[in-house]
């Protein structure tokens, strides 16, 4: 891994309040992602699959973490299952982890090698009464392949059918809501990177350059600071492609007197960030597109106020409805009778800004979190109204990663990251 090793605390404290939370006498399963073909022997990038990172730190194909906190057995309260490394593996793929490394990385002693799995999962079973399968059940996803962990829980299903079964996805979406001091470093690195990659990009863009020069800029920044690059396809949205919501061809030239929309993230130890800014391509802005990027900063400064614990997230969203639409009304974009005459379940505002302000961010850019429930401290949001406007061939996008504390306003991940007009102009001037 780029990433320096992760204090296996974290770990140790993720399984804790795990275990805490599972039923009497049960066992819990969780798999890593598999490593996807393209064509012939070509594959993409690994990405571990977030659970089975926050619970172990384990980045590492074909591992397996079974955590069975009431064991009368000790030593299977937690279990690792990895992939057997030999000296023709080193060679040919790199060195895996070791017993002794996996400890280091998760702070779990008993470490099998997979090719035991079956056996130790039936001293296992058959002292548990029930199973924890894993199972994704984020509000935005829309999973057509069957992964590695449905493959796994549908033979343990199919070989233990008479054990009770519980879901741990409610678990994980409570505990990696809230984020750990060690993971807020993790998130605040990301984001430094992603802070050097975007002054880079002042410096670098001008009229004639191409989207896809400056999405270059970028990756050479990430990895040059520890990043795998991006935390997510990136879009880099000039002049009209900006008001196309997940543009990511990148492929136009940018030219005199547009905007630049960027939506773009550094990863690191597979925390995301997440962060938008909108300049012009000439280094100035004109009286109407400063007039539009201070009414989308007016309101992302105002909406993250509103990011306490207690909130909850759909009165916040109508709320940041409210501080819109009095800045349409400003712009001359809608008028009184467009308010008066809306349709509640498509505000006036829609038209302009159509998509939500916040959404959780930490392992994924949209991170696990229960949105009936109220914000808690130590949540991490993003924030990003935009205006969108085709007939002017602009839209403007701006967002911070905020963390949610205690007391007051949220604190800002992306404080450092130049927002203001006056600051983007001169350092594009410079």
């Amino acid at each position: 891994m780029k990433y320096d090793l992760i204090d296996h605390n974290l770990f140790i404290k993720n399984r804790k309040n795990f275990a805490a939370a599972m039923q009497a006498n049960s066992l819990a399963v969780f798999n890593s992602n598999d490593i996807y073909p393209v064509s012939a022997d070509s594959t993409l990038p690994f990405e571990q699959h977030r659970d089975i990172f926050y619970l172990s730190g384990v980045d590492q194909e074909e591992s397996v973490l079974v955590l069975f906190p009431d064991c009368p057995k000790t030593h299977l309260r937690e279990v690792l299952f990895l992939r057997e490394t030999n000296e023709h593996i080193a060679i040919w793929e790199g060195e895996k982890l070791t017993k002794d490394k996996a400890f280091e990385t998760s702070g779990i002693n008993t470490v099998y090698w997979l090719q035991d799995l079956e056996k130790v999962m039936a001293e296992m079973m058959a002292l548990a009464d029930t199973v924890y399968i894993n199972t994704n059940e984020h509000y935005r996803a829309s999973v057509e392949t069957e992964t590695r962990e449905a493959r796994f829980t549908k033979w343990l299903l199919q070989k233990y059918p008479a054990h009770s079964v519980a879901k741990s996805n409610p678990i994980l979406q409570r505990l990696r809501s809230v984020k750990d001091q060690i993971e807020l470093d993790l998130i605040k690195k990301a984001c430094d990177i992603t802070e050097k990659g975007f002054k880079r990009v002042l410096g670098f863009v001008k009229p004639g350059v191409w989207e896809y020069n400056i999405e270059a800029e970028y990756m050479h920044e990430f990895l040059n600071n520890r990043s795998k690059g991006f935390a997510y396809t990136p879009i880099v949205a000039s002049g009209n492609n900006a008001n196309v919501l997940h543009y990511i061809e990148n492929n136009q030239q940018c030219k005199a007197g547009d905007l630049i929309l960027m939506d773009v993230g550094a990863e690191y130890a597979n925390y995301s960030s997440d962060m938008t800014r909108t300049i012009p391509v000439s280094g100035k802005f004109t009286d109407r597109q400063k007039a539009v990027y201070n009414a989308v900063l007016r309101v992302k400064s105002e909406a993250t106020k509103l990011l306490v614990p207690g909130t909850l997230w759909a009165e916040y969203h109508v709320e940041v409805g409210k501080l819109m639409t009095s800045e349409l009304l400003g712009l001359g974009l809608i008028d009184k009778a467009d308010v008066q005459n809306e349709n509640p379940d498509w505000p006036a505002y829609k038209k302009y800004f159509m998509h939500g302000t916040s959404h959780h961010m930490g392992l994924d850019t949209h991170d696990y979190g229960l949105l009936h429930e109220p914000m808690q401290a130590n949540m991490v949001f993003t924030v990003e109204p935009g205006i969108y406007i085709p007939d002017e061939g602009f839209g403007i996008r701006l967002e911070d990663d905020v963390v949610v504390q205690a007391s007051g306003e949220p604190f800002n991940l992306m404080r450092n990251i130049p927002i203001e007009v006056d600051e983007i102009e001169e350092l594009m001037n410079c």
